[in-house]
This record gives C-alpha cells, sequence and structure tokens, in this order.
C-alpha cells in the first residue's frame, strides 16, 4: 500500500489513540510525573494528528474558482495548529514538574511505566518509518511536522523509562520531574524549529538556492533560450510553483515563440514534475521595471559568471 499523506495521517491517527489509552493507564497506576507529561503530549498528539489529516486532505483539494492555485498552504496552517499545540504540552510538562520537584513527590509501580513506554516506542517507529516514505513521496510539510514530534516522542519515551528506573530502582530523588522538564525543553525546541519552515511557505519564500539554480540549468539548455529573468519560486503544501520571463528578438512570430516556450515547459516538466510554471515573453531589449534588479538580473548570465565547478551549462 503506497503512503500517502492522507494515509499517514490516519496511521497517526490511530497510534495516537493507542498511546492515550495505554499512558492514560499508566499515569494512573505509577502517578509518574514523566508518564503524565507522556499522556499530555500524547493526547495533543492526537488532537495535532486530526488536525493534519484535515490539512492534508484540504491541500490534495484541486484548485477551484475561488482558489485557483490550490489550496497547499492548508498544510502550513496545520503545521502551525501542532507547533502550538506542542508549545502548549511542553510548558504544562514543564509546570506540573516544577511542582513536583518542590513537593518532593515520588512515584509508584514503576513496572507499568516501563511496558507503556516500551510498547509506544514500538510502535512510534512503526509510524514515523511510514510517514517518512509518505514524506519522500509527496514532501508534505503537514506530515513532516507530524513526524517531528512524534519522533520527540522516541526521546520522551526513552526518558520516562530513564526517570521511573532513576527515582524507583535506583532510588535518585528527583529524577523523575527533572527528566520531565528536559523532556519540555526538548519539546519546546522542536516547536521552535517547525515553526520556521511553515511561516516560510505562508510568506512564499524562494526555493533553497541549490534548487533555483538546478532549474535554471535546466532551462538554459534549451535551444533558443538566452535570457531568463524574473524568476519567481514558492511552494505550497506539496505544490511548487515558478514563473519567469524569456526575451526573444522582435521580429519573431508569436508562432516561433510559442513553440520554443512549449519546448522548454516540457522539459522543465520531465525535471522538475508537477511544478505549475508560468512563462511570460518579453521582446529583447525589453525593460520590465527600471532599477529593479530583482526583476532585470539574467539568471543565465549568473550561472555563467559563476558555474558549478568551474564549467558553463550546456
Amino acid at each position: 500500500m503506497s503512503a500517502t499523506p492522507t494515509r499517514a495521517a490516519i496511521a497517526s491517527v490511530s497510534v495516537a489513540l493507542l498511546l492515550g489509552a495505554l499512558k492514560a493507564y499508566a499515569a494512573w497506576s505509577t502517578g509518574s510525573i514523566a508518564m503524565l507529561a507522556s499522556l499530555a503530549d500524547s493526547l495533543l498528539d492526537l488532537v495535532a494528528s486530526l488536525v493534519t489529516l484535515a490539512g492534508v486532505r484540504i491541500a490534495a483539494q484541486p484548485a477551484d474558482h475561488a482558489h485557483r492555485f490550490g489550496h497547499g498552504k492548508a498544510e502550513a496552517l496545520a503545521a502551525l495548529f501542532q507547533i502550538a499545540l506542542i508549545s502548549i504540552s511542553a510548558t504544562f510538562i514543564a509546570v506540573r514538574a516544577g511542582e513536583r520537584l518542590i513537593a518532593g513527590e515520588v512515584s509508584a509501580d514503576a513496572e507499568a511505566g516501563v511496558i507503556v513506554s516500551l510498547i509506544a516506542i514500538v510502535a512510534t517507529l512503526a509510524l514515523t518509518a511510514y510517514q517518512q516514505r509518505a514524506i519522500a513521496a509527496s514532501g508534505s510539510l503537514a506530515i513532516r511536522t507530524d513526524r517531528l514530534h512524534y519522533q520527540s516522542d522516541l526521546f520522551l519515551n526513552a526518558g520516562v523509562i530513564a526517570a521511573l528506573v532513576a527515582e524507583q530502582y535506583l532510588r535518585l530523588r528527583g529524577a523523575d520531574p527533572l527528566f520531565g522538564i528536559a523532556i519540555a525543553l526538548w519539546l519546546l525546541y522542536g516547536a521552535w524549529h517547525a515553526a520556521s519552515e511553515a511561516l516560510h511557505q505562508l510568506m512564499d519564500r524562494e526555493w533553497p538556492e541549490e534548487k533555483r539554480r538546478a532549474f535554471v540549468e535546466t532551462a538554459a539548455r534549451q535551444p533558443g533560450l538566452e535570457n531568463l529573468h524574473d524568476l519567481r519560486t514558492r511552494t505550497s503544501g506539496t505544490q511548487d510553483f515558478a514563473q519567469f520571463h524569456i526575451s526573444m528578438p522582435g521580429q519573431m512570430t508569436v508562432a516561433a515563440a510559442h513553440h520554443i516556450v512549449e519546448a522548454l515547459e516540457r522539459r522543465l516538466a520531465d525535471a522538475f514534475p508537477g511544478t505549475d510554471v508560468l512563462i511570460h515573453v518579453d521582446p529583447v531589449g525589453h525593460v520590465d521595471e527600471p532599477g529593479d534588479a530583482l526583476r532585470e538580473a539574467d539568471e543565465i548570465a549568473a550561472l555563467t559568471e559563476d558555474p558549478p565547478g568551474g564549467a558553463a551549462p550546456g
């Protein structure tokens, strides 16, 4: 069965339900703050996974009359919602751990907590492996963010085991809440890291430089193309967009220019499948907006001035 973003999101919801039930029992039987933190995280994982499922389903809808560029940004919005939940979870864990540390409370019945945490680790490993397949196939931001906090769950569950063993078997008082605080800090770090990519998508950040360069190198191999400028790129969900201007001799017929543009579109479609490409033709010598270096910069000329490996594109 292929690992699509929707199937990966459904798997995430299923795992969150299973782990939430197991951890509720373990938190009740052990009284462990680290296990309580793990339960809180799993419950928020469930909500986040449901939001992810909604986000990827909306993002997968084709463009319509009201959304001509598609619905891809639903994934970035879902990712931001997940990040907010992770931050709330981490703050709750840190506060509860601090209270537990001050009160000097000790957890009980470590065995149940250890067993549940081991089950959680196995289930989470299986889920993150499946999510990685979906990410490799689609590049889904929402699934990538979902996978991030499930990866942090691996450390969280290992921390729960270490906390219970240290406090009950090694008699290290305060180990449980200290591990809880460490887990909270890890979750906050993960949330901060994940937020940047979601914001980049919402702000229509350009593709990474190496991807832009590969795009221009591919275009530069098209016979008849001498200039490519005003290149603008962005990503929305799993959909890439690129638009640019090319210069053609003013005396060239519309049919001839159209033939070159179609050949260029086919070349780019082969190298960057699924990318929505928009090409505008200018007559040679035309200046779109005087003084705007971003618009007038010739991308192909830039390649020949600073080619990778010291060789100009062929």
